[in-house]
């Protein structure tokens, strides 16, 4: 696939869309995201935040995403992707904290059960 067509089909933007789009939106977006995930998990708050707070960061994303690409920063269908990648780095960061913290905080009543997972004890 073209870095053309990525643009055209998937995600709108300029002519390098494809590599700015991973370095924004995958490694930077996703960082954050990734990092704001554990954030809500290690103070205890609930699953519920982590969609809203993926939505500010796709906001923040797609702020930074108009001067690199020129790309117009209210696209619906590129905000979409950039929430939908900002959500699944969020999530992941999310759920290995506390699944983690399930394991340690109350081992007496679960175990680990894989990486992202615990189960009850016994």
């Amino acid at each position: 696939m073209t870095p053309g067509a990525f643009g055209e089909f998937f995600y709108e933007g300029g002519d390098n869309v494809l590599w700015i789009f991973l370095l924004l939106t995958v490694t930077i977006g996703g960082t954050a995201a990734y990092a704001s995930g554990k954030a809500i998990a290690q103070t205890w708050r609930p699953f519920r935040q982590v969609p809203l707070y993926s939505l500010l960061l796709a906001a923040g994303v797609r702020f930074c995403h108009f001067p690199c690409s020129r790309s117009p920063s209210l696209s619906p269908g590129s905000y979409a992707i950039d929430f939908l990648v900002a959500l699944l780095f969020a999530a992941l960061g999310f759920r290995l904290v506390r699944a983690r913290q399930m394991a340690t905080q109350y081992g007496w009543l679960f175990r680990r059960s894989g990486v992202l997972g615990w189960r009850r004890a016994g």
